[in-house]
């Protein structure tokens, strides 16, 4: 199941964030869904999108999977995998790695501007004009 940011907003007993997100999917997946929600199923009251509510972002859009035992959960694997490789690289190569990843992750560009400078030949080579 596919998932989008609609909204956030802060709880009024914890004042945690919590972000709201509409869930698509095929027939079979969202009456799964439904289902396994049970009394906390919700749904916009204008579009009747399912929402599915959450304390972690996991960006403006992302992936829902049922797991074995029937829990509703973000997966977030392409994170960990960016996080891991961040890691085991360390310094100024996974610094990089990770802000490449964390772009593509969040929907910007896939890799940052690198800024590029070009060698400039004098405007004359002649050696008595100089």
């Amino acid at each position: 199941m596919k998932i989008k940011l609609q909204r956030s907003y802060r709880s009024k007993n914890t004042g945690t964030p919590v972000f709201v997100y509409t869930v698509s999917g095929n027939a079979e997946e969202l009456k799964s869904y439904e289902s396994i929600q049970g009394e906390y199923y919700r749904e916009d009251t204008k579009t009747g999108e399912p929402l599915w509510f959450t304390t972690r972002c996991v960006g403006d859009f992302g992936t829902l999977i049922i797991t074995t035992n029937d829990k509703i959960v973000a997966d977030m694997s392409e994170f960990d995998k960016a996080a891991s490789v961040a890691a085991q690289y360390g310094g100024n190569l996974g610094e990089q790695l990770a802000s490449i990843a964390a772009a593509k992750l969040l929907g910007g560009a896939s890799a940052p501007a690198v800024a590029t400078v070009e060698a400039s030949a004098p405007a004359s080579t002649n050696l008595d004009d100089m």
